[in-house]
């Protein structure tokens, strides 16, 4: 008879696993990917290095897997906001807004999701991660030509160029020190800077 996990079991797993994504997520914020080892993350957790491999593989596999968590969880708001009710422009505004508020809320975390050097899986992931953030902006932009508010445009090109030009522009400010107390005003322009890209009527 093949063994069945009891609730209690389950429970007790989930939360280990819980344990190693956010003691990766603070290490990550703390001192981007190089700060993440197995080593460090059993240490952070307060588990044994031996516990965290029956988790995930290796570095890799964890490191993917605090991406997808981490970032996917941003990604998933910036789709609600763009898809939402109400005029095209300003649910892309929002959207970015929300995007580039957020990274700056936390930069050394975000400069490590956004731009920092990683493993090519985790690469691989942040390709997959901005695609998400484009089709989420397409689907506005052609609401927006729908409705008579943009010009016709191929909205996969302008949608992939908003997203780059927003993780590009951020790599500056995400770098400098006490980078949240600009967050307001970095996010005004590079918002403002976006919209005046946009083919409006």
């Amino acid at each position: 008879m093949a063994y069945r996990r009891t609730p209690a079991v389950q429970a007790r797993q989930a939360a280990t696993r819980e344990r190693i994504l956010d003691a990766t997520v603070e290490l990550l914020d703390a001192g981007g990917w190089p700060a993440v080892t197995i080593a460090a993350v059993a240490d952070h957790a307060g588990i044994a290095t031996g516990t965290v491999y029956r988790y995930v593989d290796d570095k890799d596999a964890l490191c993917v897997e605090t991406f997808r968590r981490t970032a996917g969880g941003e990604a998933h708001l910036v789709a609600e906001v763009a898809r939402s009710e109400g005029p095209a422009v300003a649910r892309i505004a929002e959207g970015l807004r929300l995007f580039a508020a957020r990274a700056l809320r936390r930069p050394r975390l975000a400069s490590a999701l956004l731009a920092d050097p990683c493993a090519p899986a985790v690469e691989a992931e942040r390709i997959a991660h901005r695609r998400l953030h484009r089709d989420a902006i397409v689907s506005a932009l052609d609401d927006g030509v729908a409705a008579g508010e943009l010009e016709p445009h191929d909205s996969t090109l302008v949608a992939a160029a908003l997203v780059g030009a927003m993780a590009e522009a951020l790599v500056g400010p995400l770098s400098v020190a006490r980078a949240h107390e600009r967050a307001d005003e970095v996010t005004d322009e590079l918002v403002s800077t976006c919209l005046r890209a946009l083919p409006a009527r």
